[in-house]
């Protein structure tokens, strides 16, 4: 029965309970106690309550819950652009304060791009401006990266002449150029059709491959989740609390069904409450 507020599940042993390996150096981030609260014109609202989890170095790590469960504000507070109401953020053991280039960020938004500047100029100008980079050297790391997302033919074009899919490659060989301690993603493909957020995935897989970079990534797609993650935070509806952590998800599998059998049990898990919807 899966029932605890904060329990760990393993698709590959089936019950929950065994713990996830941390590396010998700790986490990369820690996330203790959190609680999160913003104002609306005529609210307080408090988007988390308590949360705790920590993210390992070469983690694929996936918040994962309905609307409205706090995931974006959470990633928003691992960037330095909200501070908890209580609870910490540690990255490297250091306070989260503020943001950093230690942890770069890619919107659901098409519009993250510079209009005015070219792919090649997008990519360089956080390299110029915040690692202080010459432009010589800011302006090869940004050709490597533009290489790795599949968009050196589009080196020269200006962010109105590309694709949904093609300006969130750029948003993301832009984070990665940095070379961030992680790399934050808020829903990067919800506004791609089918088609082109299937093969953004498998193209995110595939730049982990290659890289190995530390990403915390938000969705509200189950599939999705399982498809890009070694790693699932389950967070409950307003206000956002953990509800579980899913371990070893890349041991799950389309082929043997585990994929489905997983996705069924943490959408029972996720909904199981009344008056929870999707």
């Amino acid at each position: 029965m899966l029932q605890a507020m904060q329990q760990t599940i393993d698709p590959r042993s089936g019950p929950p309970g065994a713990a996830a390996v941390q590396s010998a150096s700790g986490p990369l981030l820690t996330v203790d106690k959190v609680t999160l609260r913003y104002k609306t014109p005529n609210l307080l609202v408090t988007a988390t309550e308590g949360v705790s989890f920590s993210v390992e170095r070469s983690d694929r790590f996936v918040l994962l819950g309905p609307s409205g469960c706090g995931k974006s504000t959470l990633l928003k507070a691992v960037g330095g652009y909200m501070a908890p109401v209580s609870g910490s953020i540690h990255i490297n053991g250091r306070p989260v304060k503020k943001p950093g280039a230690d942890r770069m960020m890619v919107f659901q938004e098409f519009d993250q791009l510079l209009p005015w500047k070219t792919v090649l100029e997008n990519v360089m100008f956080p390299l110029i401006v915040a690692r202080k980079l010459p432009r010589k050297e800011a302006e090869g790391r940004a050709r490597e990266y533009i290489d790795k997302v599949k968009l050196t033919r589009a080196t020269d074009s200006y962010p109105h002449t590309l694709s949904g899919g093609m300006k969130q490659r750029v948003a993301i060989a832009r984070g990665m150029a940095m070379q961030p301690d992680i790399l934050l993603m808020d829903e990067p493909f919800a506004a791609l059709d089918a088609l082109t957020r299937r093969q953004m995935q498998d193209e995110l897989l595939q730049l982990w491959e290659d890289t190995r970079f530390t990403v915390i990534f938000v969705t509200h797609s189950i599939a999705e989740a399982i498809k890009v993650s070694n790693r699932i935070l389950l967070l409950s509806p307003h206000p956002g609390r953990v509800k579980a952590e899913v371990i070893d998800v890349d041991h799950a599998r389309q082929d043997d069904g585990s994929a489905a059998a997983l996705e069924r049990d943490i959408h029972d898990l996720l909904f199981s409450e009344p008056g929870h919807r999707e």
